[in-house]
């Protein structure tokens, strides 16, 4: 399990249209939101990923870096670029397994083809929201076991606005005997 306040895992992906993302190299004021999801395959990454793009400026505004990563080949990302219109979310591919299980991402296996007719991949990962203080700890985290009920970004932006003006610390931290 990743802890508040401790270095999260590296993350290195290539992306579609914005060179290659090395968390460790992100200068925001503030951090970047790590948006892990399905793939191609999935509808409800669709929709949340579109809602996403509606909100990079948001985040932007604040000090904060985006990125949404998945396990799928380039061309499965583009098609997913492509399905959202995303033209300032950068979209990050071919995700190693190991690395989103050491980012606590649980792991699916395929169920063959979904309610819009796309294969699944063999095996990929479920979601994962994160964000990433500018010094790689982390600040926030919500894995999920299931595609459905995910964190909504206006909460987010209206949480960060809270956490920023507060000073507020990421919580969560204690790891002492209880």
């Amino acid at each position: 399990m990743l802890m508040p306040r401790q270095k999260t895992p590296d993350l290195a992906v290539p992306t579609l249209d914005h060179g290659a993302f090395d968390l460790a190299a992100e200068r925001n004021e503030r951090g970047t939101l790590v948006c892990f999801y399905r793939g191609l395959h999935c509808p409800i990454c669709a929709t949340y990923l579109t809602e996403l793009q509606k909100r990079v400026a948001d985040f932007v505004a604040r000090g904060v870096g985006i990125v949404a990563v998945s396990s799928d080949t380039a061309e499965r990302a583009r098609g997913m670029a492509a399905k959202i219109g995303a033209d300032t979310l950068r979209i990050g591919y071919d995700l190693p397994l190991w690395v989103a299980r050491d980012w606590g991402l649980y792991l699916s296996t395929s169920r063959g083809k979904t309610s819009i007719g796309l294969e699944e991949p063999a095996v990929f990962s479920e979601p994962g929201l994160f964000l990433v203080t500018a010094q790689q700890t982390l600040y926030y985290g919500s894995v999920q076991t299931m595609p459905f009920v995910r964190p909504h970004f206006s909460e987010l932006v209206g949480a960060l606005d809270f956490a920023i003006k507060a000073d507020y610390p990421a919580r969560g931290e204690y790891t002492g005997a209880v």
